[in-house]
Order: C-alpha cells, then structure tokens, then sequence
C-alpha cells in the first residue's frame, strides 16, 4: 500500500496520532537542547559531513584496509552483494558452530536483509535483546524508528504484550515492572545463547576495529558471553581513522535523543581468546547509490533518527506507514532507489519544510533530495489521475497572476463568511481536527505594496 494510505490507517487513532506527535517532538526538543550546549556544534557538523564525503570518495580504499587490519587482528572478513548473500553467510557460519540459540543486538542492516525469518526458517531462534526491539519481536512487528522501535506503543500495550508472551502480572504499564520483567527474561537468553549477532555503528579503517553503541549494553552482554560474535555493517559504517570517531559519537547521541554519549560506546577489535569473530560487510545496493550523484550524501547516514523526530508528516502518520526498513525523511531518499515503484510515494510524504536538513549532524540535504526525486519519480512512474489533472490546474493557475488573484479573493472571502460546516465538510481533511484561520481582508501581496507605499509617503 502507499503511504497515504497507510498514513489513514494509522490516523484513524487520533488520540495516538496525538501522543506519537508529542513524544517525538519531546525528543527533538532534548536533541536542541544538548546541541545548542556544544560549543562549535556547526563546525562539528561540517567535520562529520567533511569525513563522510572523503570517505564515499575513497571507499574502495578504506575498505580493503578495513580488511587487513582486521584481518590481522584475528577476525574473519566476509563480503556480501546482497542481502541474500549476507543470510547465506550469516547461516553457515551459525551452522558450522552448530548455533541454535541466537541473541541479536539491534542492527538495521539485518533488518533490511530479513535475517530473522531466514534463520527461524531452519529452526534457530533469534531474540532481539534491545528492549523496543524485543517489544515489537513479541507483537510480529517491524520496528517504526531506527532509534526508538517501539515508539508507537504506549506502556499498557506493552504490559498487554508480556503478559501474554512473558507471563507477567497486569501492572497497569508500571515501566520499572515491566523494565525488570524484560530483564530476567533477556538475561537468560544471554547466559543460553550459542552465538551473538551486532550491528556496527562505525568501522575504524587504520585499526580494523569497530564500536557498537548502545544504550542496554546488551551488545555486550552478547558479544562477550557467546562463543561466536557475528558483526553485520554496511560499507558506508567506514570511517578512515580512530580520531574520526569522536567527532560522529559527539553528534549520533545529541543528534538521536538529547544526550551527551551514548551509554554504551563499545569498542570491539579482536576476539576473546577461544572465541570466534566475524564481521560481515554488506553492498546491497549501496555501490548504486553512491553512483548517484545527486543522492550519493544519502550515505552519510549515521542512523540517528533526527531527521525523523522533527519531520511533521512522520510525526502524524507513524513509521510503519512508509513499508519500509528506514522510515521517515532518510529512508523516503534510500527506499526509491531499491524499488521506484514500490516507494514511489515516499518522497510525496514531506512537507518540503527542511527540518529535516537542518537536524541531520552530517549536514545531508535531505529536502533537496526529496524534491529531486519528486521529479524522477513523476517522469517514469504513473500518477493518479485526479493528482495529474489537480497539478495541470495549479499550473495554470500560478502561472496567470490575475486568476490567482481572484481564487485568492474567493478563498479569503469564504473563509471569512461560510459557516463552519461548509467550511469544514468533509472534503476538508484538514478541517476534520483543526479549524482553519479567519480569512484576511488583504492579500499578502496587497498588504506588503500598501506598507511599502506608506513608507514612502512618511519619508517624504
């Protein structure tokens, strides 16, 4: 289904439209807060794009020496094309260790490669041990927000859930109930599992490193008591040099929730002794991408999830209705470039505003790249009738001063006189929560001439 479409679905919950908006706006408030408190926050924005534009010019490059250091340092490299190649090697590894029992951290790459579903298919279990992750697992769902999966549930959906899938008392939604229930429940997963599965937030070329962060420490708590640590990462998580990575840790917690550093920056560069390490780098479509000049930056990308917290159309119409593995601003410029047909009406689920541009830390021109594929979109794929004969009218109509000045007149005229229920019928959508404003008795136009008339009149 499109994004409209879906978009209705999930508004037909106006008090959680409502709640959704809020608490997402909450988060983009702290995310101001704690970066208008760092000094040289733009410079630092500048040094995260700067970096990341190197590194896509050079990536070849950076990657081979990725692999001959980790290479060095006891880990064993895997390349995939593809998100099918990356279960396949994902899966033997598994099977040579005869793994059964998985714990996986949160990694927006195996969501993308639906890494769960081919495991489960040969009888292996995988617990997704971040607590929204686990929570949207239970309830056979796809994570909303790359940041905060579980957004779109309020507390008492989630007592519902592990009362059901846990066996946990009803609590009313207490969240530290509910908080050491998902702890006893993880910790045994843990303590039981044959191999670990992480995503990787940045992999260090000059070292062969990589560090995960998290806010559970549940990467750890993986990673460390299993015998196989599998890391998935795409080839964009490259960064050149260990110093680089200060410079993204400042900007990804600031920039994802407000604050100061993500509580676990875990650094892994080889494994424990007589455990085996393994990172698996993954294309699937991003080499194409990066041939794209006009939305290779899309790879910038370091997941916070800002772009999507201040994006008005997301914040009203939740994640799951963009279909697809990244939601919001950044995933409407990601996803039309895997299937143009399939997301051919992400790129419409903008206002165009550019809040997203203005929050992302690695400066991508998020806006301009929507409008960009806008474009293509409305060449190669078919539009809805009444939308091609509406922006035929449009059209028209901007381009004749004179009739757009007599809607105008019309429109402020109505706005000003019709009752209320005329106004607000059901044709108008945007009327059926908010009333419009009272139509002015001037144009904008008419009022900016009369004041600068005036202007001259009083300098005379």
């Amino acid at each position: 289904m499109s994004h409209p479409k879906l978009a209705s679905i999930f508004n037909k919950d106006e008090k959680r439209v409502d709640w959704h908006d809020k608490a997402l706006w909450f988060v983009r408030h702290k995310r101001d807060m704690s970066a208008h408190s760092v000094k040289g926050w733009e410079e630092l924005r500048n040094l995260g794009h700067g970096i990341k534009a190197h590194m896509l010019s050079n990536l070849d490059n950076y990657l081979i020496q990725f692999e001959e250091n980790a290479l060095k340092n006891g880990v064993q490299v895997h390349w995939a094309a593809n998100g099918k190649e990356h279960n396949q090697i994902v899966h033997k590894i598994l099977k040579e260790h005869n793994a059964k029992k998985i714990v996986k951290s949160k990694s927006m790459l195996t969501e993308e490669c639906h890494l769960n579903p081919y495991l489960e298919a040969d009888g292996m279990e995988v617990i997704d041990t971040d607590l929204g992750e686990r929570i949207v697992q239970l309830a056979k769902e796809p994570p909303s927000h790359i940041v905060l999966p579980a957004i779109h549930k309020d507390r008492h959906q989630v007592d519902e859930l592990f009362q059901e899938h846990l066996g946990t008392k009803p609590c009313d939604g207490d969240p530290q109930y509910l908080t050491g229930e998902a702890r006893k429940h993880l910790r045994e997963k843990f303590i039981q599992a044959d191999a670990a599965i992480t995503g990787v937030n940045f992999a260090i070329a000059d070292t062969g490193g990589f560090v995960v962060c998290t806010n559970e420490g549940n990467a750890d708590m993986g990673a460390h008591l299993a015998p196989v640590h599998i890391a998935c990462m795409g080839v964009e998580k490259i960064i050149p040099k260990q110093e680089h990575l200060g410079v993204f840790l400042r900007l990804l917690a600031r920039s994802a929730t407000g604050q100061p550093i993500t509580t676990y920056s875990s650094h892994f560069k080889k494994p424990q002794p007589g455990s085996k390490m393994h990172i698996v780098i993954v294309d699937n479509g991003r080499s194409e991408q990066l041939s794209r000049p006009d939305f290779r930056a899309s790879l910038h990308c370091i997941r916070c999830g800002a772009c999507m917290n201040t994006c008005p159309i997301y914040r009203r119409s939740g994640g799951h209705s963009y279909d697809a593995t990244i939601p919001g601003p950044i995933g409407s410029i990601l996803s039309p470039g895997k299937d143009l047909t399939k997301y051919s009406s992400l790129p419409f689920a903008s206002t165009l505003c550019g809040s997203c541009s203005d929050v992302c830390p690695v400066k991508i021109d998020i806006h301009s790249q929507l409008y960009k594929w806008r474009q293509i979109i409305t060449k190669n794929t078919p539009q809805p009738f009444v939308k091609k004969q509406s922006m035929k009218f449009m059209g028209k109509l901007f381009a004749k001063p004179s009739q757009y000045e007599t809607v105008g007149k019309i429109a402020r005229w109505s706005l000003r006189n019709l009752p209320k229920s005329v106004i607000n019928s059901k044709p108008n959508t945007w009327g059926k929560a908010r009333d419009l404003p009272i139509g002015p008795k001037q144009s904008f136009d008419d009022w900016y001439k009369e004041r600068e008339n005036n202007k001259k009149s009083n300098d005379q």
